[in-house]
């Protein structure tokens, strides 16, 4: 059963995050909460050693503390700072640099993508109906950071402590 659990919730979780990001340009709440009680649920199943846990808490501290900063300058959404610290909390110090790498990387693309989009002569009456179109290629509308941050998660997770059978 915990074979089942660490295959589905993290992953499900970013690729909700990215989703709800993309369409809504929010990310619940329930997402960290979901995360959270998820990563605890599964150390104390496996066995994780009181000490490894303490340090994962401190790499999602570390990054929610600055996801904060960040927010505050306005820089990046709450739920941005919120999914960031979820996701830190799952790969630890060991990919926490790595994590922050590509972020920032698909977070660059992104942001060039929507802006060269935003920037497009033409865009299909169709899809200027949709709401979350119209709103993602409004110039004054922030870049949904949430999808960068959910693809960087999936792209280290299966080198995670969690896939690799480190726990097993």
């Amino acid at each position: 059963m915990s074979d089942l659990a660490i295959l589905l919730i993290f992953p499900a979780m970013m690729a909700f995050a990215a989703a709800s990001d993309l369409f809504t340009m929010t990310i619940s709440n329930r997402v960290s909460f979901v995360l959270i009680g998820g990563f605890f649920a599964l150390a104390l199943i496996s066995g994780m050693a009181w000490a490894t846990i303490g340090m994962h808490v401190a790499a999602g501290v570390l990054v929610l503390v600055i996801g904060f900063a960040c927010f505050a300058c306005g820089w990046i959404g709450g739920g941005d700072a919120k999914l960031a610290a979820s996701t830190a909390l799952w790969l630890g110090w060991s990919q926490l640099l790595e994590y922050a790498l590509y972020s920032s990387l698909l977070g660059g693309l992104l942001t060039l993508g929507l802006l060269s989009l935003r920037g497009a002569p033409f865009h299909p009456p169709l899809l200027m109906r949709e709401g979350w179109y119209a709103r993602i290629t409004d110039a004054k509308t922030g870049i949904p950071y949430g999808i960068a941050l959910a693809a960087a998660g999936l792209i280290l997770y299966p080198s995670s402590f969690w896939m690799t059978g480190a726990l097993h």
